[in-house]
């Protein structure tokens, strides 16, 4: 039945668009879904539109599990030493609150604008991560550690059965607001640094060109590769979080 109302929600709003276009009658404005359709279906004919959608979709990938590793890293860091949590947390509300725009034009003096996506990606990522994966470590059960000493459990055995249950609700759901935040920084980024062979080129020059259909199409794009690509990382969360929840509710005397 949900699925159903989103289903109706969708054609819906689909409907909306449709008719908006039909009103304006201008498709330099407001291109109609089916003349986005129909461009992306010509677009996926050439060769230079699926090597755009892998260049973008490899570097904000790269960026992204480049940030969720360093993000727990330093999150376990933080939580074992006090200076280190002390030390970083400026940095972590300096990555919340700057602009994207600021940090592309100041990387761009830095680094290649075809790398700039990976950067962009990872520093909206990193803080993200860093702040739930660390506030997951701090509500681990006080109990359950002191349980943990008493019967003298090695130190993986206690972050696979007592941490990782703790803090995987904390960090999927960070994985999951940070899916999206990625995606948008990492094409803002390609867009203002218009490295050859992007999304964002081809957003650029679409818009540069008045070729609304085309920009349509290529957002189109950008949303389906970034709904596959979030479908595809909580899957396999989900299929991690239920191994380690499996692994908790084993007793502890047998470990």
């Amino acid at each position: 039945m949900m699925r159903l109302k989103r289903a109706l929600a969708a054609v819906f709003w689909l409907a909306v668009w449709q008719a908006a276009a039909m009103l304006i009658d201008n498709d330099i404005l407001l291109a109609s879904p089916v003349q986005t359709v129909m461009r992306l279906f010509e677009l996926a004919g050439d060769a230079n539109f699926w090597g755009a959608a892998w260049f973008s979709f490899a570097r904000i990938s790269i960026g992204f599990l480049s940030g969720v590793v360093c993000g727990v890293l330093l999150a376990a860091c933080a939580y074992r030493f006090g200076t280190v949590r002390t030390l970083l947390e400026p940095l972590v509300r300096v990555a919340k609150t700057v602009p994207v725009a600021s940090f592309v034009i100041i990387a761009l003096v830095w680094i290649s604008s075809r790398e700039l996506s990976v950067l962009i990606s990872f520093l909206m990522v990193l803080p993200v991560i860093y702040t739930s994966t660390l506030e997951g470590i701090t509500h681990t059960d006080r109990g359950l550690l002191q349980m943990s000493q008493v019967f003298g459990i090695s130190a993986p055995r206690k972050i696979l059965y007592i941490y990782l249950p703790c803090v995987s609700p904390y960090f999927i759901s960070a994985c999951t607001v940070s899916l999206g935040l990625c995606w948008k920084a990492g094409v803002a980024a390609e867009v203002i640094g218009i490295p050859t062979g992007s999304l964002g080129e081809k957003l650029y020059e679409s818009k540069l060109y008045l070729d609304t259909p085309g920009l349509f199409a290529y957002t189109a794009l950008i949303v389906l590769i970034s709904i596959v690509f979030e479908k595809l990382v909580l899957y396999l969360l989900g299929a991690c979080e239920r191994c380690v929840l499996n692994a908790y509710k084993k007793p502890f005397k047998k470990l």
